[in-house]
């Protein structure tokens, strides 16, 4: 149960399929996200995770099974599929910023085009929004001439201006410098405490046991595990998880 008291999760998705030709890249796949949880999905590459973080807001679509949000289940086109983008945030791992907007028009440009809202409301969010993830100050500068790490931030700032019911992350912060990955994972902390439902595809650990209310574990196309970060990491009950786990966390 949530705050609200609202206890039908905000994405089921049920029997999924996807294949690309002759792959098939997402098996059966039967996953819900509550409201308010931090989902992390981790797994080899190649194993389906960008390809199921896609398909919850039919950046991808699926040959068949259904996936339902916040009630309603997906459609396939048209008004309603605009809509529902819009209260689903993605930050991708590149920043997918308008290069000849500024940093202020990037954040304002969703809640006037999509909302209606009006221009100076928008603008004063935008700011509000720069300012929670620590880059008021680059408000009037363009994407080029920020770092990776600073545009990541603007991305999840602009994601926020639509004011989502959650936000997909897909590998936010594999595009970075190693210096600049932990702004950004601090942003996505702060976000998970202040209860943003998220589901987070990412190759970073610290991450998932800090952040994630759950960790679920992909690979060849299938969710092989779920389970609490800390069981998962200190318990792994699958072959193909603990050989995946002994490998990455060796380093």
């Amino acid at each position: 149960m949530t705050e609200n008291g609202d206890a039908t999760p905000l994405v089921q998705l049920e029997n999924v399929n996807k294949h690309f030709g002759a792959l098939h890249v997402l098996k059966n796949i039967n996953l819900t996200v509550s409201r308010g949880e931090v989902l992390v999905v981790i797994g080899p590459s190649g194993g389906g995770k960008s390809t199921l973080c896609r398909a919850i807001n039919r950046l991808e679509t699926i040959d068949d099974g259904k996936i339902i949000f916040d009630g309603q289940v997906l459609p396939a086109e048209g008004k309603a599929l605009a809509r529902l983008r819009s209260e689903v945030g993605m930050v991708f791992q590149s920043f997918n910023l308008f290069a000849h907007k500024t940093i202020r028009e990037n954040v304002t440009l969703g809640p006037t085009k999509v909302r209606g809202v009006a221009k100076d409301a928008a603008g004063k969010r935008a700011m509000e929004l720069l300012e929670r993830v620590g880059i008021a100050a680059q408000a009037d500068k363009y994407p080029a001439q920020l770092s990776g790490g600073q545009q990541q931030r603007v991305a999840i700032a602009r994601a926020l201006a639509m004011d989502p019911k959650m936000i997909l992350f897909d590998e936010p912060t594999s595009a970075l410098d190693p210096e600049m990955v932990q702004e950004v994972l601090d942003v996505m902390v702060g976000l998970a405490r202040d209860g943003m439902t998220m589901m987070v595809v990412t190759h970073e650990m610290g991450f998932a046991r800090r952040a994630a209310h759950r960790v679920v574990f992909m690979a060849d196309g299938q969710i092989v595990e779920e389970n609490t970060p800390d069981e998962f990491f200190t318990n792994a009950q699958t072959d193909r998880a603990r050989d995946f786990l002994s490998k990455i966390l060796t380093h």
